[in-house]
């Protein structure tokens, strides 16, 4: 069954956790898909493990376009949800409205997500309004390390405790079908999770939210740039990918790769006429 906002919704009233992971492609996006992860969040996050950029803040509206509409063909049951990049955004509602409108038309988003709180509600409503479901992102937002000095947990002081607590409440009442909470206590992300009507999509916010999101390349050992404390390893494929490569080397440069197994034939008489 299709993953959509009233699906989401419904694992929240019933007390069912909500499964989200990033993809960038469709192969990887068909195979998330077949074991049913509720949703797929084509993340801003491709700059840095995809891209080789060292912040999101590089990332512009085609690559989003580009890689969004690729998972969206493999997706056919979990819910995709495609990132607006640094700039798309926050310069004015219209804008918003319309990047918004491209990630639905070229990207063929299920939903499109933006990073911020009670300073993007007018984008978030209009957004909303013009019928495009938008999931909020609040506490580490990757946008703004530069003002935050860094990737620094959020939320920690009664004073950013309080505001978080305003965002979230702020976000929801714009409309926001769900929210992503990153890099935050794990007591504040509780009582958030407890305040809002709407899914809580943990992300360094410990397990008491509606749901779990993780960089697939953190938790499959893909990406060793830089692992951050939440990231739980689930496997070692970087290592599997590295040992399959050196093998090949070897089989071409020994010349046991291709066999004959891998090879197509021709009848004798063919090649005989050529000489």
């Amino acid at each position: 069954m299709k993953n959509t906002v009233m699906t989401f919704q419904k694992a929240k009233d019933e007390g069912n956790k909500l499964t989200m992971l990033t993809a960038y492609d469709y192969s990887t996006a068909k195979l998330f898909d077949e074991v049913g992860v509720n949703s797929i969040l084509v993340g801003d996050s491709l700059g840095n493990v995809i891209l080789g950029y060292e912040d999101t803040i590089s990332v512009t509206m085609e690559d989003m376009i580009h890689h969004g509409a690729a998972v969206a063909r493999g997706a056919k049951e979990a819910l995709v949800i495609i990132d607006m990049p640094f700039m798309s955004y926050q310069t004015s509602v219209y804008d918003a409205l319309v990047n918004a409108g491209r990630l639905m038309k070229e990207g063929r988003a299920d939903a499109v997500k933006l990073e911020g709180g009670v300073e993007v509600c007018p984008q978030i409503k209009a957004i909303v309004e013009a019928g495009i479901p938008v999931c909020a992102h609040i506490g580490l937002t990757p946008q703004s390390i530069n003002a935050f000095g860094g990737f620094k947990v959020q939320g920690k002081s009664e004073k950013a405790a309080r505001k978080l607590l305003e965002d979230a409440r702020e976000v929801e009442k714009a409309g926001a079908f769900a929210v992503v909470i990153e890099g935050v206590p794990r007591k504040l992300a509780d009582m958030i999770t407890e305040q809002l009507r709407i899914p809580t999509i943990g992300i360094g916010a410990g397990n008491g939210c509606d749901g779990q999101v993780l960089v697939y390349q953190d938790m499959l050992g893909m990406f060793s740039d830089f692992t951050p404390k939440f990231v739980k390893r689930f496997a070692n494929i970087g290592e599997v990918m590295k040992t399959a490569v050196k093998q090949y080397i070897e089989e071409v440069q020994s010349g046991a790769f291709p066999a004959e197994e891998h090879e197509y034939t021709v009848d004798d008489s063919v090649i005989e006429k050529l000489y």
